[in-house]
């Protein structure tokens, strides 16, 4: 795929956001949830909460329970303090009482910067909040009677590299399947916006200009009939799965241990299969936490076997991407286009030079983000508390030699 004669830069999400994401609601089941991975999402009423049975959740989400009741593990008791770490009190103090009441007894404690953490998580059992702000090691070293860690969000990578996490062994849990259906959402809408050249044409909208140079120039692509490659088929990988299989596309997928997986995907494979998979994919979704495994995954050997029509799309972490090998093959074509809302760096520089590669477009980290209250990650929030103080099986426990 060739650019256009005129420079491409990333579109403004202003111009582009908006056409690319009607695209990808075509004949895709409606989003179940959603906001981000750093900001808490707003405040909504216990009523709200009550409209969806926690049963409901769980089944929809595809909620995983531990194999064995929390009562078993060394050290538990029910607790007595749980700490609620909120960078932003406005958005999140409506919920405390919320909490609270899944755990009658215990008082729910909130802290909203650092220092206020470390002075509260002194004798908590629980500490509860969004990742990275609560995966500080500062903290978890300051609690010492600290049993749990209850992250807010999905990825987990920065708790993981806090070493007493390890060596106390403490309960992880996260959030994984809330935001699936949003982020995958996220990662149809680039995959549509790069193949249908939205790239170029909302720079032109932005110029007032109607560029028949571009129009003649810019490669458009149908994805109908063609093949997507899920790397990490879990919850996110499952809702991109499912939506490509919405537009008519052959799905294929690597997990872990391969096996089976839904109707709509119609090869699992396990991951030392990647590069013979990636040959014959016409668009490649990475859905993968950042593990030891994953870093680092799609290097100059990954970019090397892809077609040069086929478009690379990250949902995930940029950490699994070499960012050299990914620049220097779009700039020499080698590569279609590329749908980026995770970067290595990240918050990517201004003078980066994947800024100015052919058929990029960026967003900042927000595929979580939506207008949906958010509130099935507050119900698994108290259905957890309310197991962890009954001794009951847990929800969504991180292992953590896996890191997932």
């Amino acid at each position: 795929m060739h650019a256009p004669s005129a420079p491409v830069r990333p579109a403004p999400l202003s111009a582009l956001l908006g056409l690319c994401f009607s695209l990808a609601g075509v004949g895709v089941p409606a989003a179940a949830q959603a906001p981000t991975p750093t900001p808490a999402p707003p405040p909504a009423s216990p009523a709200a909460a009550a409209q969806e049975p926690v049963s409901a959740v769980l089944a929809r989400l595809g909620i995983q329970e531990s194999a064995a009741p929390v009562r078993e593990r060394q050290g538990w008791r029910s607790p007595h303090k749980i700490v609620l770490l909120a960078f932003d009190p406005a958005a999140t103090a409506a919920r405390r009482d919320e909490l609270a009441s899944a755990v009658p007894g215990a008082s729910v404690v909130l802290a909203h910067d650092v220092p206020s953490a470390i002075a509260a998580v002194a004798d908590a059992d629980v500490l509860v909040g969004f990742n990275p702000q609560i995966c500080n090691a500062r903290i978890i070293d300051a609690g010492r009677e600290l049993r749990w860690v209850l992250s807010l969000a999905a990825g987990v990578e920065n708790c993981l590299a806090v070493p007493a996490l390890h060596s106390r062994k403490l309960l992880l849990t996260n959030m994984r399947g809330v935001d699936s259906a949003v982020i995958a959402e996220h990662a149809i809408a680039l995959a549509l916006a790069l193949a249908h050249g939205l790239d170029v044409f909302a720079i032109d909208t932005e110029h007032a200009q109607w560029n028949r140079q571009h129009a003649a120039s810019t490669p458009m692509q149908a994805l109908e009939g063609k093949t997507l490659l899920v790397v990490g088929l879990g919850g996110i990988g499952t809702d991109v799965a499912r939506r490509a299989h919405g537009l008519g596309m052959n799905v294929i997928a690597t997990r872990p241990g391969g096996g089976s997986g839904p109707d709509f995907v119609s090869y699992v494979g396990r991951p030392p299969e990647l590069l013979t998979l990636a040959r014959k994919a016409d668009v490649i979704v990475s859905a993968v936490p950042l593990t030891a495994e994953t870093r680092n995954l799609y290097d100059a050997r990954f970019f090397a076997v892809l077609k040069p029509t086929a478009l690379f799309i990250n949902v995930a972490r940029g950490g699994s991407v070499v960012t050299d090998e990914l620049v220097k093959a779009l700039d020499e074509h080698r590569l279609a286009g590329a749908g980026l809302d995770v970067v290595d760096p990240e918050p990517l520089p201004p003078d980066h030079p994947l800024w100015h590669a052919p058929h990029v477009l960026i967003t900042p980290h927000i595929s979580s983000r939506s207008d949906l209250p958010g509130e099935a990650r507050w119900i698994i929030a108290r259905e957890n508390l309310r197991r962890y103080a009954a001794g009951e099986r847990m929800l969504s426990v991180v292992d953590l030699e896996r890191g997932y």
